[in-house]
């Protein structure tokens, strides 16, 4: 009943839910004093020139198009990208049929993003995910994302197992690289000139299969009009070494966020500690 009800309600207007979640975003903004102060101190590190309001209106607008991108059809959702660029990216390495690890920070409709890379592609794509918080959203949120051509693996050691597999057998993986990984998954990096506990799954899935990794990008039209693709390759190529090739994904990360900034989702505690990492000098666990 869930599942039919989430149907329903994605066939609404874009527009209706992008002005819905706007308001609920600056609500948030205004009332939550934890929202706001993490919003501010991470854009205020990033010295990027953008509102907070108008990031909070974004944010709102991000939560509520989950309910479009889990909720209509594939085809539906890939109708709303009204164009793409960096396609012939994707098109060379399936030509040198090599594997490719798709990467997209938290910018813009990254849902709706991974959603139409997966009606292009010829094999399954495959989305790592952080299980909510929420046990009762996993099974909706998998059910949204599994339908079509994709598939999801939890951010578990066996996920990251049917990851090295799937790279293996030749299709594609998609990963979001800017959430802190836990104890052992991660090295310290700056990140806009903070350090942040940064993920080292994406070199080492890259490396071990040689695959091209494609980072990418949902920007969120105005007026509910749709979704931009941007797709590039990463600029430079993964060392081996954790720290380095850290960086590396960092600066890859900061270069799309400074192009949609008031489309990020600032209200990440990015620079957290997580549990059973030692933080480096001067950074409060």
């Amino acid at each position: 009943m869930l599942n039919s009800l989430l149907v329903a309600i994605a066939s609404l207007p874009l527009f209706l839910f992008h002005g819905i979640g706007s308001v609920i975003g600056r609500l948030i903004y205004a009332f939550s004093q934890r929202f706001a102060n993490i919003l501010r101190a991470n854009l205020a590190a990033s010295r990027l020139d953008v509102s907070p309001w108008k990031i909070a209106g974004e944010i709102g607008k991000g939560a509520m198009e989950l309910l479009v991108a889990w909720g209509r059809s594939p085809a539906g959702v890939a109708r709303l990208v009204k164009r793409c660029d960096g396609w012939e990216h994707v098109e060379a390495a399936l030509s040198a049929k090599q594997g490719i690890v798709f990467v997209t920070p938290h910018l813009g409709g990254f849902d709706i993003a991974g959603r139409y890379l997966s009606s292009r592609l010829p094999s399954p794509l495959t989305a790592m995910y952080r299980p909510p918080k929420l046990k009762w959203l996993e099974p909706l949120m998998n059910a949204g994302r599994v339908r079509g051509n994709g598939k999801t693996a939890p951010a578990t050691s066996a996920g990251v197992r049917q990851l090295f597999k799937t790279l293996r057998l030749g299709e594609p993986v998609i990963i979001l690289p800017d959430q802190a990984p836990g104890e052992g998954g991660g090295v310290w990096a700056p990140f806009f000139g903070r350090p942040a506990y940064t993920m080292t799954l994406l070199a080492r899935l890259a490396l071990s299969s040689n695959a091209k990794v494609l980072m990418f990008y949902g920007e969120r039209l105005s007026l509910g009009r749709g979704y931009a693709v941007h797709i590039e390759p990463l600029s430079t190529a993964f060392t081996g070494d954790a720290v380095v090739d850290a960086t590396l994904l960092n600066q890859a990360v900061e270069q799309l966020i400074a192009r949609c900034p008031s489309q990020y989702l600032w209200s990440y505690n990015r620079y957290k500690v997580p549990a059973g990492v030692v933080a480096p000098t001067g950074v409060m666990s």
